[in-house]
């Protein structure tokens, strides 16, 4: 309902008894007004509106680009995408900061005076279709007035500067200042927080950075596209295209991102109020640092005082005890020295005399033998021992072997009396370390665990239970398994070696026993085939069948490195030195020693092998 003239006018009436006020009369529509009052034109609302926005439109006019005719008429419509299409709509001044009403107005003003029929109508020449200059300025349109593809020429606006400043400290907020203002355009994020100067709070200054650091673009590169989706032939070239666009935007993407992150860190490196920041921050920290320093420094030598009266009567204490005590090792050690002395002394006077005398030997034998018994002697024999074997051999000569021979058998004697009772000792702790286990073994089945273990060396596969399947083989009855056999080849190793030696002997016995008892047997006319292998083998070959024994064994070694390979009739010796075999025996054993060593260290090849590859 519109109210009547009448009506308005006493209300007014009304309101001015009430109220009374002096106004001037300003604004666009009193000047429209005020226009129109000199003017023959009527007061319709249509010609408020045209004045209006004539004075706005002339106004904006003042900042679209001069005509410039030659710059359009070098436009190639085929580049196109190389264009600034700011600069084709006369936009160069205002470029993103132009309104979509902005953008429309200076097209329409390029239509007018470069269409192809305004142009011919004032007698120009103009182009047949898309040669014609005016295909730039409706592409250029065509771009600015879409949202997106406006936004994606404005990530790549040829007139944007994308240089970083480098580290400066000189001039920090007029080199910087400007650079975040210019990249601030591209955060999504619309509150973007200044630089500041020298006085902003470092609250805001870390906000600043903070924000920087975590900056969120919208910039995107599909502008760049060197294929456009659209004009592929099928669904799967459109993909392809996609693919490779998407591929070449995401590399520019992260180009963009180290390029801001390079302007932040930079500017963060040489801020003034960072580094003015920091030295405060450290200096503040340096000063409670400082302070508990000198509370712990003073607590400290308090401490210190009362622990060095304590260190110092100790200290008094410790050196008078320690100079008895190194007085009374100066006096342990020279009795020790001289004790040292005079024991290299008699032991070296014992080699002279033997030497002297030829080790009482008659032969290479007993030379090598009595050489081995005088080491013996020279290791176990005490200094009174050798100072009175010394003297004797001294005084007299002649009776002196049995004076060396004397000695010999105390040492021996000796020595067979720990052997026994180590092995008295050994012998109780394996019974009763295997009590539990009921499992008692036999003379042949020591026999034979040994020469399994002989036969087959360490690095067999599953040696232990190879091993207990050779003496099951071997010997009827045997209910032996590899845990078994694996405790008792610990036990016998950790036994002496005479020990294992005795039990070869023992079980050689048993073996001549039992040939013997055969040979011996109620036949009257015993056949040649009951002859014992062993003697057979002797009488045939000359070897000796019976296992080397420990003395054997020793004297064979010191054979082989008395006599080289070099000298002539080399195993005659060896065997002259080996009183018990003969020299087939000696040729034969070392070629087992030899075949022993070689299956050890193949052995030991392959564990080392099986061990790298696991």
């Amino acid at each position: 309902m519109i109210p009547d003239e009448k009506d308005v006018t006493k209300v007014l009436g009304t309101l001015s008894s009430l109220l009374s006020l002096d106004y001037e009369p300003v604004g666009r529509w009193f000047e429209a007004h005020h226009r129109r009052a000199h003017s023959l034109h009527s007061h319709s609302h249509h010609s408020l509106d045209s004045s209006s926005s004539e004075s706005e439109e002339e106004a904006e006019e003042d900042q679209f680009d001069d005509e410039d005719e030659s710059l359009l008429l070098r436009l190639d419509p085929k580049e196109w995408k190389k264009q600034d299409h700011y600069a084709v709509l006369g936009l160069s001044k205002l470029r993103y900061r132009a309104s979509e009403d902005q953008i429309k107005r200076a097209y329409k003003l390029k239509v007018l005076t470069h269409h192809p029929d305004k142009r011919k109508a004032r007698g120009k020449v103009v182009k047949d279709g898309e040669d014609d200059y005016f295909t730039c300025i409706t592409k250029a349109y065509e771009i600015l007035g879409n949202k997106q593809k406006r936004r994606s020429f404005d990530s790549v606006d040829p007139e944007f500067e994308d240089s970083i400043p480098s580290s400066t400290k000189e001039n920090f907020f007029e080199v910087f200042g400007p650079a975040f203002d210019r990249n601030s355009r591209w955060s999504i994020k619309k509150r973007v927080p200044k630089l500041g100067d020298e006085n902003t709070p470092f609250e805001d200054v870390n906000n600043f950075y903070s924000f920087w650091y975590e900056f969120e673009s919208w910039r995107e590169f599909s502008y760049l596209d060197e294929e456009e989706k659209e004009l592929g032939e099928n669904r799967e070239e459109r993909r392809w295209i996609e693919k490779q666009n998407k591929a070449a935007r995401q590399k520019l993407k992260r180009e963009e991102m180290v390029r801001l992150r390079q302007l932040v860190d930079n500017a963060y490196t040489c801020d003034p109020r960072i580094l003015k920041f920091k030295e405060e921050e450290k200096e503040r920290k340096n000063a409670v640092k400082r302070a508990k320093q000198e509370a712990a420094r003073l607590r400290q030598e308090e401490e210190d005082k009362k622990r060095n009266e304590i260190l110092e009567a100790e200290r008094k204490k410790r050196e008078k005890e320690e100079e008895i005590a190194k007085a009374q090792a100066m006096l342990a050690k020279k009795e020790k020295d001289a004790f040292k002395k005079q024991l290299k002394k008699e032991r070296k006077t014992l080699r002279g005399f033997m030497k002297d005398l030829d080790y009482f030997a008659e032969n290479d034998n007993d030379r090598i033998t009595m050489m081995q018994n005088l080491d013996k002697l020279l290791e176990l024999l005490t200094l009174p021992h050798l100072q009175e074997l010394n003297e004797s051999l001294s005084k007299d000569k002649a009776n002196g072997k049995n004076s060396f021979m004397q000695k010999l058998k105390v040492v021996n004697d000796q020595i067979d009396e720990e052997k026994r009772q180590h092995l008295e000792l050994t012998q109780q702790k394996s019974s009763g370390d295997h009590h539990s286990v009921g499992k008692s073994w036999s003379e042949l089945e020591i026999q034979t665990l040994i020469k399994g273990v002989n036969l087959f060396p360490a690095g067999t596969q599953d040696r232990w239970e190879v091993i207990a399947n050779f003496i099951t083989q071997h010997v009827p009855g045997n209910n032996k398994n590899a845990k078994d056999v694996l405790s008792k080849a610990k036990e016998l190793q950790k036994n002496d070696v005479k020990l294992r030696e005795e039990v070869k002997k023992n079980a050689f016995s048993q073996y001549e026993q039992s040939h013997k008892a055969a040979k011996s047997g109620d036949m009257d006319k015993p056949s040649e085939r009951l002859e014992s292998v062993g003697e057979q083998q002797v009488r045939e070959t000359g070897t000796n069948p019976a296992p080397w024994t420990a003395d054997e064994q020793k004297l064979l070694e010191q054979a082989l490195k008395s006599f080289p390979a070099s000298e002539a009739d080399r195993w005659d010796k060896i065997a002259s030195v080996v009183s018990s075999r003969s020299k087939k025996d000696c040729m034969k054993r070392y070629k087992e020693l030899c075949e022993l060593v070689k299956a050890k260290k193949q052995a030991q090849t392959a564990v080392a092998a099986k061990n790298k590859k696991s």
